[in-house]
This record gives C-alpha cells, sequence and structure tokens, in this order.
C-alpha cells in the first residue's frame, strides 16, 4: 500500500520509518506504543496508524502485540457489542499459549482479575449495579465541599514556599484523598491505602504495594461490615448483588486505582493547559474560559487514560476488512478516536458528552461524574488561593508517564507568591481561607499520613 501525498511520516522508532517510497509496513510489523518518542507525541503515532484503516496492528509492550483501534466509529462497534468483544481476559490467547514475557509492564493493565472490569453478561451486570448504585448515592455537595476542604488543607502545606510540583504534591494527593473520603476510611486505612497507591504508581516494589493495597482493603471491608456508614464500600455491603468479602475487595481495589490515577492526570494536565494556553489564564484573551472548558480539552485531546478499552474477539472474525482472530487484543484508542479526523472540527461544542474518554457501552465508567467534579473543584481551588501561580518550565521540557495505557505527566513545577493560608473559622462546613503575604520560608506537612493529618485538621 502507498501512502497517500501528504500522508504523516512514519514516527521515529516505527518499523516503517526507513521504509522506501513512504510505504506503510506489512501486516507482520507491528508500531510500537512504548518509548519515549511515543510518550513525547502520542498523537504523531495515532495520525500515522489511521493509514491503516480503522485498526492497525501495534505493540503496547515489547513482545505484546494488540491490534488498536483508531476511528470513532470503529470504537464505538467494538464498546457496544459485548456479543462480538469480550472484556475476559482469560481469553487471551497469547498469554494462554505462553507468548507474552511473564515480566512485561502491559501485564498488571492486562492480566484478569476477578472485578466489574474484566466480567461480561450477567456477573459484569451484579457487579456493575452494586458500584453504580452505590457511586450514585454519593451526595455531590457534600463532594464538592470534600475537594474544597482537601484541596485547600494540601495548599496550606506548600504555599509558604512559593514553589510546588504540582503533580507529586497536589494532584495526586487530592485524588487519594477524596476517595479515601468516598469510602469512609479510617485514619490509619487511610494513610496506608495512599501509602500503598503512592508507592505503586512510584514504581517502586509493585508486589509489595499491591498487597499492603489488599490488606488495607480487606480490614476496610471488615471494618464497614461491623460498622457500616454512609459511604461507597457500606452502601455495597447492603447492596442486593450481595458480594463476599473477597468480591468487595476487588472491586475496591480497582474502584481506587481506576478513580484516582485518572482523576490524577487529569487535574495535572488540565492544570498545564491552563496555566500555559492564555486562552484559559491571561493574554489577549483575559482568560475568558473556563476551568470546566479546559477539562472539556483534556478529555477529548489527552484523556488520562488513553488505550484502556481492552478487549478479545469472542471468535474469529472481519472487522472493517481486518481478520481477527478469537482471543486476539483489540485495545480501543480512546485517544486516537477522539482526533478521529472524520469528526467534525467543532465536536467539541457539539457535544461536551461525546468523547470517549470514559469509554461507552456496558463499561462505560460509572464514576464520570464525581471524577470531572474532583478535577475542576481542585483546579478552581489552587487558581483562586495562589491566583499569580504559573508554570516554572516551559511546556515542551515537561515529561509524561511512559505508558501507553495512562497519559499523565510525571511532574508539573510552578512558582507563585507564598502566602500563608489560614481558616477564618474552625468549623469544617466553612473552609474559607485568607491570605497573607509571607517569607518563602518551607513548610511541612502536618505530622503522620496524609489522611490522618487532614482528619485530624478538619475535625
Amino acid at each position: 500500500m502507498e501512502f497517500p501525498s501528504g500522508s504523516p511520516t512514519p514516527p521515529p522508532g516505527c518499523p516503517a520509518h526507513q521504509s522506501q517510497n513512504g510505504s506503510a509496513p506489512t501486516h507482520l510489523e507491528r508500531v510500537p506504543l512504548h518509548g519515549p518518542e511515543f510518550s513525547a507525541d502520542p498523537q504523531r503515532f495515532y495520525e500515522y496508524l489511521r493509514q491503516y484503516g480503522p485498526a492497525a496492528p501495534v505493540e503496547v509492550a515489547p513482545g505484546v502485540p494488540v491490534t488498536l483501534v483508531t476511528e470513532y466509529s470503529a470504537a464505538l462497534q467494538v464498546l457496544q457489542s459485548p456479543d462480538l468483544f469480550s472484556k475476559d481476559a482469560r481469553r487471551w490467547r497469547d498469554l494462554n499459549e505462553g507468548r507474552i514475557p511473564l515480566d512485561s509492564p502491559a501485564l498488571p493493565m492486562m492480566v484478569h482479575r476477578p472485578n466489574a472490569l474484566f466480567a461480561d453478561g450477567a456477573e459484569h451486570l451484579r457487579l456493575r449495579q452494586a458500584i453504580s448504585d452505590s457511586l450514585a448515592k454519593v451526595d455531590t455537595h457534600r463532594l464538592s465541599r470534600q475537594v474544597e476542604r482537601i484541596s485547600a488543607y494540601l495548599i496550606e502545606q506548600f504555599s509558604t514556599r512559593g514553589t510546588v510540583d504540582l503533580i507529586e504534591e497536589y494532584a495526586k494527593l487530592v485524588s487519594l484523598l477524596v476517595v479515601n473520603d468516598i469510602f469512609g476510611c479510617p485514619a490509619h486505612l487511610g494513610d496506608r491505602l495512599a501509602e500503598g497507591w503512592a508507592g505503586l504508581w512510584a514504581g517502586e516494589d509493585a508486589d509489595a504495594a499491591s498487597k499492603l493495597i489488599g490488606e488495607s482493603l480487606a480490614e476496610l471491608v471488615a471494618y464497614k461490615r461491623a460498622q457500616p456508614g454512609e459511604d461507597v464500600p457500606s452502601w455495597m455491603l447492603q447492596h442486593p448483588s450481595a458480594l463476599s468479602d473477597e468480591e468487595m475487595v476487588n472491586q475496591l481495589f480497582t474502584m481506587t486505582g481506576a478513580g484516582a490515577d485518572p482523576v490524577r492526570n487529569l487535574i495535572g494536565t488540565g492544570l498545564m493547559l491552563v496555566l500555559s494556553d492564555e486562552r484559559f489564564y491571561g493574554g489577549q484573551y483575559g482568560g475568558a474560559l473556563l476551568v470546566e472548558d479546559a477539562v472539556d480539552e483534556v478529555l477529548w485531546n489527552n484523556p488520562p487514560a488513553p488505550n484502556l478499552g481492552i478487549h478479545y474477539p469472542t471468535r474469529d472474525i472481519e472487522f472493517f476488512g481486518m481478520k481477527l482472530s478469537a482471543g486476539d487484543p483489540v485495545v480501543v484508542s480512546f485517544a486516537a478516536a477522539n482526533t478521529d479526523p472524520a469528526l467534525s472540527a467543532s465536536r467539541q461544542m457539539l457535544s461536551k458528552r461525546a468523547h470517549l474518554a470514559w469509554s461507552a457501552g456496558p463499561h462505560a465508567c460509572p464514576a464520570k461524574d464525581p471524577a470531572t467534579l474532583m478535577a475542576v473543584g481542585a483546579m478552581e481551588k489552587l487558581l483562586n488561593l495562589l491566583p499569580d501561580i504559573e508554570l516554572a518550565v516551559p511546556v515542551e521540557n515537561l515529561n509524561w508517564r511512559p505508558s501507553p495505557f495512562q497519559r499523565g505527566l510525571v511532574e508539573l513545577p510552578a512558582s507563585f507568591t507564598p502566602v500563608q493560608l489560614r481558616s477564618r473559622t474552625p468549623d469544617p462546613a466553612r473552609p474559607t481561607a485568607a491570605a497573607q503575604p509571607v517569607d518563602a520560608t518551607p513548610s511541612t506537612p502536618a505530622k503522620g499520613g496524609w489522611w490522618s493529618s487532614f482528619l485530624a485538621r478538619w475535625r
């Protein structure tokens, strides 16, 4: 196949980069969606992959081949056809036949776990209803207040310094602590969960971090059975689906990770956009667009979980002219589908809900509304309390997390005029703050873990 005139150049690291006459790689040549080139500019890879048609052969990690769906309409067909495209990773043929490296970085994201994300049919419906019905009971007004309180508390920890890494010291912690609140975590269990997830995300001992998270969640389930409260785990335990303790731990593990990590990425990428684009934050437009607009733009163009729609054909099929074998992974690229040239250039104005950042069909994210509320609230609180905050490095110098499954910044250094933030009232229902300029002296968090320190601060 010859590229049409003006077609994109193969990205660096692509097997076709040095091909003659710009010809497309053969079906045996897979484009690597890993490494620094992909992390730096994934859209260039998606643009190139569109030369194959609606789907293309790629590697999501060395030795891990998948078919990547890049076209919006084809993505919807996969997401909305559970009879043809299963989520059950036990169907993964290459893994079952020993062709996937057991130390592959793709396995934690792709290997089967006994939760709703990897279930189909009646079992998925049973697990999903317990989750979605319980999340629906979350009071959005209370959640909004808690996002404000947690955000204000975290900002207090670095406000006197005048500098901050908005990923490590803010976005990551906001998402973890808000999830702790939704789960009604006691102080010591919330600290352990935050520690476990922080270690897992930092690439430390994954087995130790996962064990800490699992043990903490098991203790939380036992605690909620004995002392139920107005929180998501208690509501799930009371649900007619009658989840066992083991099922509860597996669902909560996925809910914690799938809830906190995308929100972390969404907050971080949203703040980068707001602080670097004059449409949002000054310049000749005077910052006319709102934080909500920035979040929508991120969800369209830089979704926090860009290639997480992993499915397995239930039988050999032909898909838009491609032959797909049963059990070979087909991954919907939410990021590529959202930027499909076939969509209207004004897609973001036509429908804020039309993007696929939260997936679609029976496995659409049940927490998309709370997640968006969390991101908007955290961003607004930061900009309100530190109105002169600005990026400390050029956008082009920022580094992205090296994974095809998540799109998030490694760090986001920022600077601002140091201020002392003090609560005007001890009443936690009114989390207002007064800002006074101060000398730029280092501040330290309160003693104890982040969650127990926050609870001590507000209670």
